[in-house]
């Protein structure tokens, strides 16, 4: 069944946000590595890429909108960014029958710390903003039972009613 030509520009229009915004990702974590090396950061660029994008994002200077899809993509395929470090570790075999104990069992460790640390994160900011969705409710609610006053009005004779 051939395409529309408007499903085929709204599949490329898509197609192109979603290029530009993960090109945005790309240069912006680039210019955060620059500005970590230039500053002689002890923080890797990432980390600060990070917190500056954070900032942005809660002072809605970024819309969520403009990074959504992009970000999404780029969290839905992220387990293809391991492979190169994985096919690389390959390499050290030696390194790893001396210390591969060692180091499997840190690296368990630490996925652990890091996945109830998240958890632990998630957890609290999904109570957050539970709280803060029921104190709105709340308030929303007491408006409407409130009583409403209703100014007296006048008939032509000067009589209220």
């Amino acid at each position: 069944m051939p395409l529309s030509f408007s499903a085929i520009q709204s599949k490329l229009c898509k197609l192109f946000l979603l290029l530009a915004q993960v090109s945005f990702f790309c240069l912006f974590a680039y210019s955060c590595q620059q500005l970590a090396s230039w500053l002689h950061s002890p923080l890797p660029g990432s980390v600060i890429g990070l917190a500056i994008l954070l900032l942005l994002l809660c002072g809605k200077v970024i819309p969520e909108k403009a990074v959504n899809s992009g970000a999404a993509w780029l969290i839905g395929d992220l387990l293809l960014f391991f492979i190169p470090p994985v096919v690389a570790v390959l390499k050290y075999e030696d390194i790893l029958e001396q210390y591969g104990v060692t180091l499997i069992s840190s690296m368990l460790a630490a996925s652990c710390l890091v996945l109830l640390g998240t958890a632990f994160t998630v957890d609290r900011l999904f109570n957050f903003e539970r709280k803060l969705k029921l104190q709105k409710q709340r308030k929303h609610a007491q408006l409407l039972r409130a009583p409403v006053k209703i100014a007296p009005t006048h008939t032509a004779s000067g009589v209220s009613l």
